[in-house]
C-alpha cells in the first residue's frame, strides 16, 4: 500500500473511533425506561419504522429469534409493545409498540439529541458547522447504500 493509501486507512480507522465514541456517549445517555441496549434498539426500530414480524425484527437487529422472543415477551410485560395479529397475513403476527412505549421511545431520542447537542455546543463554530453538514451527508450515503442493496 502507498504512503497515501496508508494515511487515508489512518484517517478512516481515527474517524470509525470517533463515531463509535460519540455513538456510545450518545446512547449511554439515554436512560428513560430503564432498558437494556437490546431493548431500546429494538424499541427504537419500532418507533421509527412501525411493526415488525419477530422473525424480521430479528433479523434486523441481528439476533436469533429465540433471544428476540424473550426479549419481546419482557416488553410485552413492560407494557411497551404488543402483538398484534397482520392483517395482510392472518396467520402472522406483528409485533408494534404501544402508547407507553411510543413515549419511551420519544424520551430516550429527546436524551440523545441532547447529549448530542451539549457535544456540539463544546465545539468551536467552524466545527458545529462540518458537523451539522457532514452527519446528515453520511446518513444520506447510508441511505442510498441500503436503498441499492
Amino acid at each position: 500500500m502507498n504512503q497515501r493509501g496508508m494515511e487515508a486507512g489512518a484517517q478512516a480507522e481515527g474517524l470509525m473511533i470517533a463515531v463509535e465514541q460519540m455513538v456510545r456517549y450518545v446512547r449511554h445517555s439515554a436512560v428513560a425506561g430503564g432498558l437494556s441496549t437490546a431493548a431500546s434498539a429494538a424499541i427504537g426500530r419500532l418507533g421509527r419504522e412501525g411493526p415488525y414480524r419477530l422473525s424480521e425484527l430479528a433479523r434486523a437487529e441481528g439476533v436469533s429469534q429465540p433471544n428476540m422472543t424473550q426479549l419481546v415477551t419482557r416488553m410485552e410485560r413492560a407494557g411497551l409493545v404488543r402483538r398484534v395479529a397482520d392483517h395482510n397475513d392472518g396467520r402472522a403476527v406483528l409485533v408494534e409498540a404501544t402508547d407507553s412505549g411510543l413515549e419511551v421511545f420519544r424520551q430516550r431520542r429527546a436524551e440523545r439529541a441532547q447529549a448530542l447537542d451539549l457535544l456540539i455546543a463544546e465545539l468551536t463554530e467552524p466545527e458545529q458547522q462540518a458537523v451539522r453538514t457532514a452527519l446528515p451527508a453520511l446518513a444520506r450515503a447510508i441511505q442510498d447504500r441500503q436503498a441499492h442493496d
